[in-house]
């Protein structure tokens, strides 16, 4: 048997370095993003005026049902475990992932996954057409025979996140370099630490889910029929228990990249690191607890609507926390705008308004009204983009020049950053006024009303679509011919958190950053 680096696709295929794997995970989610905006980019077509003028209803259900799916599952996971595998290692000195063979696998198993899901558009039937929530007995009665595919997809999706965690918990705890206790580590390692729990607490109820399922589908039981003595009610409950803290799964990586990026160019140490890391830990125990305000129009009890209120309320506490951190690090400080941070501050404000219009749906009275319109559709998104994709898209930026050894365009970097923006406040705030005004969700024809705040988002979604591009052809060209990172990445800026030369970044700094 041959020895010595493995070449061109072999190296790829069986490698077990965390570098390559991060790399191939990052453009997997990146090529899964533009899957799923080209979806989403399907349904805003449609709805860009009154009447049905492009697709069916049934493929615009479908188009609904892939989006969510591919952009959670397919985009914003897997980029954080890219990111989490490039960075993880090196921030805490280890020479590589604890378990680097089922590191491997636990990607390759992803593409096999979502071929298996997106290949249900081409079947008889159509892809799952009933939102990517896949409420029962909707899925299980009503469904094509694809369901079983999207099952055994959701299966495999939620094996690969399993090994992830195992592995980056394994990594964390064992093979810290000597001197790094908890407390030393960035935020980012233990915003991914808590993920990983997160992530081997909720994968087996979503895999416990799809298969009574399946068993509904296909073996005679009637978990969520209530012809046979099931319950739909049952489903949801379920599927929130893991679908609640699947959100914060996708949000919490990105307060560790954003408490990575703000201090560098503020030129500041994070403003209170352990209130960081308790109310990261806070925010996840607590995400345990809130699922049932998803659930507060089917019925349940007085009092248990008054639990799930007050303490999905309560969630926003140490949300603020962070919020007031982040905040007071830039205070004062020598800030610079460069395109990482540029990212990270626009994370800031409008995670905030997501968060904002998420207090008013905890308020169960007032969630009757705002169910299932598309004031859901804007909160959440508010929550997600500028969440999970900004904080990505940051992360990148920043940490290109370290991965790559080359320096982005810093022009290209803020248009696509100022496109973007533009975009997806254009996209999703007018979806709080539509929805306000009455307009459901998930639908592909709608009353002349919300006409005209359906056109502006709809024009905002194709601008924040083309961005994307832009993004995609910096990244590119900066791997293929971009300038030779120095040292010293961003010009002007000393007592940066890292350099391209340097070891990997603790919380505080060595010495008082100086400013030119």
């Amino acid at each position: 048997m041959a020895h010595g680096p493995a070449k061109g696709l072999s190296r790829w295929l069986f490698t077990t370095n965390h570098k390559d794997i991060g790399s191939m995970y990052l453009w997997f989610s990146f090529a899964m993003f533009f899957m799923g905006g080209i979806f989403a980019l399907v349904i805003r077509a449609e709805l860009f005026q009154p009447g049905l003028q492009i697709v069916e209803p049934d493929f615009f259900n479908q188009m609904t049902t892939m989006h969510g799916l591919v952009m959670v599952f397919g985009a914003v996971m897997p980029a954080f475990v890219g990111l989490a595998n490039w960075m993880v290692p090196m921030m805490i000195g280890a020479p590589d992932m604890a378990l680097p063979r089922m590191n491997n696998w636990s990607f390759w198993i992803l593409p096999f996954a979502f071929a298996l899901l997106a290949s249900t558009l081409f079947m008889e039937g159509g892809a799952p057409n009933f939102g990517w929530t896949f409420y029962a007995p909707l899925s299980t009665t009503y469904a094509s025979d694809t369901v079983t595919f999207f099952i055994f997809g959701v299966h495999i999706m939620g094996a690969s996140s399993i090994m992830g965690a195992i592995n980056i918990i394994a990594t964390i705890l064992n093979m810290r370099a000597p001197g790094m206790t908890l407390m030393k580590m960035p935020l980012f390692v233990w915003t991914w630490l808590i993920t990983a729990y997160l992530l081997i607490a909720v994968m087996p109820v979503l895999a416990g889910v799809v298969t009574m399922m399946l068993m509904d589908i296909h073996f005679g039981t009637s978990f969520f029929d209530a012809a046979g003595g099931g319950d739909p009610v049952l489903f949801q409950h379920v599927f929130w228990f893991f679908g609640h803290p699947e959100v914060y799964i996708m949000i919490l990586p990105a307060f560790g990249i954003v408490s990575a990026i703000i201090p560098t160019f503020a030129r500041k140490p994070l403003f209170g690191y352990e209130s960081m890391v308790y109310a990261t830990a806070s925010i996840a125990f607590l995400s345990f607890i809130v699922w049932a305000h998803h659930m507060f129009t089917v019925g349940i009890p007085l009092t248990g609507e008054l639990v799930f209120m007050y303490a999905t309320m309560l969630i926003a506490v140490p949300t603020g926390v962070k919020v007031f951190n982040w905040v007071t690090t830039m205070w004062k400080g020598a800030m610079t705008f460069e395109t990482p941070m540029l990212f990270s501050i626009a994370f800031v404000i409008l995670f905030t308004i997501g968060g904002f219009s998420g207090l008013m749906l905890a308020i169960a009275p007032a969630d009757f009204q705002y169910h299932d319109t598309y004031f859901v559709v804007a909160h959440f998104h508010y929550v997600l983009v500028p969440g999970a994709i900004f904080s990505i898209t940051a992360g990148v930026y920043y940490w290109l020049p370290k991965w790559s050894g080359k320096m982005y365009n810093e022009v290209m970097g803020k248009t696509h950053f100022w496109l973007a923006f533009i975009g997806l406040n254009v996209t999703f705030f007018p979806m709080h006024f539509s929805g306000l005004a009455g307009m459901p969700r998930r639908i592909p024809d709608y009353n002349p009303l919300w006409a005209d705040w359906n056109m502006i988002s709809s024009m905002g979604a194709f601008l924040f679509g083309a961005a994307q591009l832009l993004f995609l052809y910096n990244v590119v060209r900066t791997i293929l011919s971009g300038k030779k990172a120095t040292d010293q990445v961003w010009e002007g800026a000393e007592g940066l958190e890292w350099t391209v030369a340097s070891p990997a970044p603790y919380h505080t700094f060595s010495t008082p950053p100086q400013v030119k």
